[in-house]
């Protein structure tokens, strides 16, 4: 795994994972698996299986699946989930449109173990699930989810970082965070330890990437719904 022996705070970038508790085959932080149970029980008093399909992801993993989208060997899609060729695109078309819908390593909130994605497991199994914005909304199999989630998360703690201008990443009806701590995660993240990650790193477009850096953590970072509603 990448290093950084400066690194002040190493967790906030995918680095570190001993703050972190196992549910099932998933890691979060002790809170965060505290509040999420609650949530859950809550739910499915209200007959929504609250599921987690995404939980913490180190900075080794997200570069992967970044990796495979820059190269063409895992789908890119655009902002209304249609296939991209990316051999069609310059260096700097093909970050804006991976960070369409995936995150830049060392960047994501999944790194910090209290964001998680979700899914109604009474509707759809994991292995269908495609998390996409129809699976969320009129009739899709977790719609009443969303529902749900836009009433109720917020009672425990958790809110939609990406929701439609009010943040960099393209809304995500599927992705919690859970409040109390991911936002002092935010408050402690340095843009400059992300340059010093991604200048060691063997990431593709790196170049791209380095040069345009302090935007792209404003937009993707720091730009994101500031509390629960």
């Amino acid at each position: 795994m990448a290093q950084l022996t400066n690194l002040q705070y190493p967790a906030l970038y995918g680095l570190d994972e001993s703050h972190l508790v196992p549910l099932g085959q998933f890691l979060l932080t002790a809170r965060t698996l505290t509040a999420f149970n609650k949530m859950q029980q809550h739910a499915l008093s209200d007959g929504i299986d609250v599921q987690i399909c995404s939980a913490y992801r180190n900075f080794e993993r997200q570069m992967a699946i970044w990796n495979g989208k820059a190269l063409g060997k895992r789908t890119l899609l655009d902002i209304n989930n249609q296939p991209i060729d990316h051999s069609r695109l310059t260096d700097e078309q093909l970050v804006d449109a991976i960070l369409c819908w995936s995150a830049l390593p060392g960047a994501s909130r999944h790194h910090w173990g209290t964001d998680i994605d979700v899914f109604d497991g009474n509707n759809i199994s994991k292995a269908d699930l495609k998390l996409i914005s129809d699976e969320y909304v009129d009739n899709g199999p977790c719609a009443q989810l969303a529902s749900w989630l836009n009433q109720h998360a917020k009672e425990h703690g958790f809110y939609l970082p990406y929701q439609a201008n009010k943040s960099g990443v393209s809304p995500e009806p599927w992705h919690l965070s859970y409040f109390p701590e991911s936002s002092q995660f935010l408050s402690q993240y340095q843009p400059d330890s992300l340059r010093q990650l991604l200048s060691q790193a063997e990431i593709t477009l790196q170049s791209a990437l380095l040069k345009k850096l302090d935007t792209l953590v404003d937009h993707y970072v720091f730009f994101v719904a500031n509390t629960p509603e």
